[in-house]
């Protein structure tokens, strides 16, 4: 473990929005260097979609900060809160997911989470281990430590009762059960985004009521999304997702607003306080292009994910694509079997959506009417367009500026 505790302090605090309660936060980390004992650091992912996007990533890189200073990273996959489904910043109960829809969902978390930490330091725990035992008595204990009225401090609850919007019961068991999480392993820090304070202050209160020291809770702010306006959320489609190829995260990078590229730097990348002040002082007096520095961002960001030889070659393909304007060497290729076909002509709208480059129809006959699809460079209008196959075999289809299918007819 690092001996520094003002190094500790500058690695914890670097990029947080809010430490409860700073003062004990040092006490314990000196108590931490001093007698060599590492800390439980605490994080919760509930598994209620099948991938993570950048937006998840800045809580897990403070996690990842914890773990490089020795401290003990705890992650608890959230495979039984996930059924309750978290009701933060939300109007409406959330819809059930099955177990095996969750199951699914915390392998893909587990591996996407370990593109930022560090899995040989990395305890992964799911909380159905000591949730699912519970008994009937056991829940109403830990019911009764509560109150309606604290539970109703909570914004969105507060809001959803004022509106006469129904609150299920369940959805209180929600912070309780997160809490109960901390009591579990008797958790020294808690991570996790702004919207998550109340939770985390359930957890020092329960920890109280079992006679554990409370932990301290750390926020991380709310990544913006690629639109620069609202948070990062795959509902809105401003998301960048930690799977995405890097080509498709170089792109979605260069495309942020530049407002919000400084927060990206701090919250995303690996570069310390000095270095980023350093390219905001430099934009602000041009004697950088912010174009510059995006690209900076973007190679940094994909090195994290990827590595730097793939960032290198995100950053020729955008070239190719944005600066040159050609059509990249490597296209995927959409291979028809001609006696499949039966001598049809192919319609712009089906092949879009059988290449992958549209999830529906409804979505394809958007992307031509607004003039997002191309044929060899050519802008296809007519969203009821159908071609001859002799036309469109060995032809690229474009969609965008990024996205490309080599249709390939066979006999």
């Amino acid at each position: 473990m690092g001996k520094n505790l003002q190094k500790q302090l500058d690695a914890i605090l670097g990029g947080t929005e809010d430490v409860l309660l700073l003062d004990e936060l040092k006490s314990i980390l000196g108590k931490s260097i001093k007698e060599d004992m590492p800390l439980n650091v605490k994080l919760g992912l509930d598994p209620t979609a099948p991938d993570i996007h950048l937006g998840h990533t800045v809580v897990l890189k403070k996690l990842r900060n914890f773990q490089d200073l020795g401290h003990r990273a705890i992650l608890i996959i959230g495979d039984y809160t996930a059924r309750v489904g978290d009701p933060s910043g939300r109007s409406v109960l959330r819809p059930k997911l099955s177990p095996e829809a969750i199951e699914k969902n915390a392998k893909t978390y587990m591996k996407q989470a370990f593109k930022i930490l560090d899995p040989g330091k990395t305890k992964v725990v799911r909380n159905s281990k000591w949730l699912q035992p519970l008994k009937l008595e056991d829940i109403l204990n830990l019911t009764s430590k509560f109150t309606v009225a604290r539970m109703l401090e909570r914004d969105d609850f507060k809001k959803r009762f004022k509106g006469n919007v129904s609150i299920a019961i369940m959805e209180f068991m929600y912070p309780i059960m997160q809490a109960y999480d901390s009591v579990a392993i008797n958790a020294d820090v808690e991570l996790g985004g702004t919207d998550q304070r109340f939770n985390l202050l359930m957890g020092r209160e329960l920890q109280k009521e079992f006679s554990q020291r409370p932990q301290i809770a750390i926020t991380m702010p709310i990544l913006t999304g690629t639109d620069g306006v609202n948070k990062m959320s795959k509902s809105l489609g401003n998301y960048i997702g930690v799977d995405e190829q890097p080509e498709e995260i170089f792109g979605k990078v260069m495309s942020i607003p530049d407002n919000i590229m400084i927060d990206y730097f701090k919250l995303l990348t690996r570069l310390d306080k000095k270095e980023i002040d350093e390219i905001e002082n430099n934009i602000k007096n041009q004697k950088l292009n912010p174009s510059i520095a995006k690209r900076k961002l973007a190679k940094l960001i994909i090195e994290i994910l990827y590595s730097k030889n793939d960032a290198v070659k995100a950053e020729e393909y955008f070239d190719i694509i944005f600066k040159q304007k050609d059509i990249p060497d490597n296209v995927d290729e959409h291979i028809l079997s001609k006696k499949d076909l039966q001598g049809k002509r192919l319609w712009v709208v089906k092949l879009l959506v059988d290449s992958g480059l549209a999830k529906s129809n409804g979505e394809g006959r958007r992307l031509v009417s607004q003039g997002a699809v191309k044929v060899d460079g050519k802008k296809v209008d007519n969203p009821d367009y159908e071609w001859d196959l002799e036309y469109i075999n060995n032809k690229i289809i474009q969609k965008g500026k990024r996205h490309f299918r080599k249709i390939i007819i066979k006999n």
